[in-house]
């Protein structure tokens, strides 16, 4: 691997063309144990939030409780999906009386208490729309809407100059004053008139968090989550293996690398005590007139964002947090968000679609700093991975 120095001082790093793989690990291996040898092996799966899920997991024997391995796993795929209800309940913009529908409807002026759930995600997302100043912003409700991609449903057709700039004027975090409760666990937000949340581009991470939880408070030592494309990992198989998971790249790429940059085959994360989100350009779009238009808005100017960066992938130990900064760092674009991943020292990958004067697509990778510390390309690596081949491979979707 080679790494070098961008103008704006951001490390980046090329790899050799005839690498195959990439492998992740984590810098923190704390509290990793194989899960009991005669733990058996469960796989659960779902729906919500408009998309499905699924949670591979070992359960250790029944210590004298007395209850069936049937019992135990119907509690556990009830227990997942109520998890997930709940964020649905309180966070949908698809759902007329969950509780963030409730709020955009109030009217001006009133101050509205939230339950703990939603506070949590709401916190975080303010939090993150002041520190990038706006391109984060949780009050994107009527740009996603307008733009097809909001729970009004799709459109035909660009909406116009002046449709834009009337649903920005409706945009901005400033105006959602919100404070919490004594208590610490609900909080109180103003409506000022017309603000439109829209949670998705975390609460679908956060609801990832929540099944965390619930499978620690029970007890579960080794699981895998994924919800949408968005994943969570713990734990280590009976075999001593990690769960391995495979990223997608973006596709259309150049198969013949003699003559144009293919960018890395597959990179392969070991998945314990980490999140991974991804947003791409390519999952959720649509064109007018041979222009694509990404689902990923800048709430700043209004428009789909055009910068050329089709691909982020964060990785993080809350699913949230990874979440809606894949989100941020797709808004801030290829400078701006590699150079915010760094500042947070978050591990985060950039691929940038490019366009030559022949139309021809060309891609480069962009890596943070804690995104090149994980990586471990060593021959004895590339061997266990290939040792084992039950590794999962997660699309790129969209946060």
């Amino acid at each position: 691997m080679q790494a070098s120095e961008t103008s704006s001082g951001i490390q980046q790093a090329s790899m050799p063309l005839d690498s195959d793989r990439r492998v992740l690990l984590p810098l923190a291996l704390e509290n990793l144990e194989a899960p009991p040898e005669e733990s058996d092996y469960v796989n659960l799966h779902g729906l919500s939030m408009g998309t499905s899920w699924q949670v591979q997991l070992y359960l250790p024997p029944d210590q004298g409780h007395n209850t069936t391995i049937e019992a135990r796993i119907h509690e556990l795929q009830q227990g997942i999906q109520a998890q997930l209800d709940l964020v649905v309940a309180q966070m949908s913009p698809w759902e007329n009386d969950s509780d963030l529908m409730r709020f955009n409807r109030a009217e001006a002026g009133t101050w509205h208490k939230l339950p703990q759930a939603f506070c949590e995600v709401l916190e975080h997302a303010l939090f993150l729309a002041e520190q990038t100043q706006g391109a984060y912003d949780p009050s994107i409700g009527h740009l996603a809407d307008l733009w097809g991609f909001g729970a009004a449903g799709k459109v035909a057709s660009c909406p116009s100059r002046k449709e834009i700039q009337a649903a920005v004027a409706m945009t901005n975090w400033r105006s959602l004053r919100y404070r919490k409760d004594p208590d610490n666990l609900h909080g109180h937000c103003y409506q000022a008139g017309g603000i439109h949340l829209d949670l998705c581009s975390t609460a679908k991470g956060y609801g990832v968090d929540l099944v965390a939880r619930y499978l620690r408070s029970k007890k579960i030592p080794s699981y895998l989550i994924e919800v949408g494309g968005e994943l969570r990992g713990w734990g280590m198989k009976p075999d001593y293996q990690p769960w391995w998971v495979e990223l997608e790249n973006p596709p259309g790429q150049p198969q013949n690398a003699q003559h144009e940059q293919k960018i890395h085959d597959a990179d392969i994360v070991a998945l314990h005590g980490l999140s991974i989100a991804s947003s791409g350009d390519y999952r959720r779009y649509f064109e007018v007139d041979q222009q694509r238009f990404s689902h990923t808005i800048d709430p700043r100017t209004g428009y789909p964002v055009q910068h050329g960066l089709c691909s982020v992938t964060v990785l993080h130990p809350e699913c949230m947090i990874a979440d809606a900064l894949a989100t941020a760092i797709s808004v801030l674009g290829p400078d701006q968000g590699l150079a915010y991943a760094q500042s947070l020292q978050v591990a985060a990958r950039l691929v940038v679609r490019e366009f030559d004067q022949h139309g021809a697509a060309h891609y480069r990778e962009s890596f943070s700093p804690a995104y090149l510390r994980m990586l471990d390309e060593t021959s004895e690596l590339d061997e266990t991975v290939n040792a084992s081949d039950d590794r999962t491979k997660i699309p790129a979707l969209d946060s």
